[in-house]
């Protein structure tokens, strides 16, 4: 059946710069905001935009990702496919009687699935990915595309100009249509960054992939590959200016940044909002609970927690026990992590399922880095240690 818009979006990433965090899970499913994951953000902007034809492109440790995503029932997406849209499809390479390979860039992880795109024969695709907080309508970005009679739309968002060269960067003329790329440059002639989020006509991609395809000396990427391409046949290529709040999370100090972002007395980015609600997966816990000596200020307190000491500018996921007169500052706690009594803990990210014995002390780094400790870890007092504590892998003696 004909749709005029599918969706593909990129979530194989390892992301390495996000260290400790990606070693077990890729990217897009690691824990946010108390009871989401990254992925979550994506998947709930195309539930809400009405795009109900998902490839989601996995390969990193891609088993926690793809046993979350399931049939898409978490974002009600299992229920468009009788309503002319099959859901969400979960994209792993493969082997054909061609042969196979993992996918070597992100043009060429579409190109692998140019069979899946065919099949649904759209008009347009959406390229996302799966990696970024945020909200958009996507709706917005296709009518862009439409009304400029594009072949390709990139949405784009002003960064500051320190950080321009981190990005790719679109030079336009006035009417908005790019007329140079830019990739991280090291002079940008102007802070207009590519997002990531592009619109296609598929035609016009799926000729470009192929072609692509065939170049030895391609990383058969969308920036530094495809977009360039484009623009050297003169194709129709336009900017879509973006203006509300968006973060890549790929290093430690970003994703720190975006949990502290939550708390924000300005909503900055609201998930109260009942007109564009963040679905996750539901999670079949105890309401939380609050002891009587316990003070909470600013935080996200998950359910299935029990807090008996103080919690401040804190981000806690679902089943966490804080033990009587512990502080936790500035941090954020992933799920099922127990925390003992007179415990201090300072700008520091827990991994899940962390144990931290009574009396330790997680200061905050004198270069105000961001202390990680890894998942199913445990924390013990030791007097060897600089730090007066010492990390283990939970089971070992």
């Amino acid at each position: 059946m004909e749709k005029e818009v599918v969706a593909m979006l990129l979530a194989g990433g390892r992301g390495t710069r996000l260290g400790l965090l990606t070693d077990d899970i890729a990217k897009p499913a690691v824990p946010f905001g108390g009871k989401y994951r990254i992925i979550d953000f994506t998947l709930s902007n195309c539930a809400n935009s009405g795009i109900n034809t998902i490839g989601v492109l996995t390969q990193y440790r891609p088993m926690t990702l793809n046993s979350y995503i399931g049939i898409g029932s978490s974002w009600d997406l299992d229920k468009t496919m009788d309503e002319n849209g099959d859901g969400v499809t979960i994209l792993p390479p493969y082997i054909n009687k061609d042969g196979g390979q993992w996918y070597s860039g992100t043009a060429n992880s579409i190109f692998q699935n140019i069979e899946y795109i065919d099949q649904h024969n759209p008009k347009y695709v959406l390229i996302l990915s799966g990696d970024h907080i945020y909200r958009m309508n996507y709706q917005g970005l296709i009518d862009h595309h439409k009304e400029m009679q594009a072949d390709a739309t990139i949405s784009v968002l002003r960064v500051p100009w320190e950080e321009a060269n981190r990005f790719g960067i679109m030079n336009t003329d006035e009417d908005g249509k790019i007329v140079e790329f830019q990739e991280k440059p090291e002079k940008p002639k102007n802070n207009q960054a590519s997002m990531g989020i592009y619109v296609f006509d598929w035609k016009v991609l799926r000729e470009q992939l192929i072609e692509d395809e065939k170049k030895e000396d391609s990383s058969h990427d969308f920036g530094k590959d495809i977009i360039p391409q484009l623009l050297g046949k003169n194709k129709k290529l336009y900017a879509y200016n973006f203006s509300g709040y968006w973060k890549d999370v790929g290093t430690v100090n970003s994703y720190w940044e975006a949990n502290m972002d939550l708390l924000s007395k300005d909503f900055i980015l609201d998930l109260f909002d009942r007109k564009w609600v963040f679905r996750s997966e539901n999670y079949k816990v105890a309401p939380k609970y609050v002891g009587e000596h316990a003070e909470i200020h600013r935080a996200l307190i998950s359910d299935g927690c029990k807090i008996l000491g103080e919690v401040d500018t804190t981000v806690i996921f679902p089943e966490v026990f804080v033990g009587e007169q512990t502080r936790i500052i500035e941090s954020v706690i992933m799920p099922k992590v127990r925390i003992g009594e007179n415990v201090l803990i300072e700008k520091t990210i827990i991994g899940e399922g962390t144990i931290i014995e009574d009396g330790v002390k997680l200061l905050k780094d004198p270069k105000d880095e961001i202390t990680v400790i890894p998942h199913q870890s445990r924390i013990v007092l030791s007097e060897d240690s600089p730090k007066g504590y010492e990390i283990r892998r939970r089971g070992d003696a």
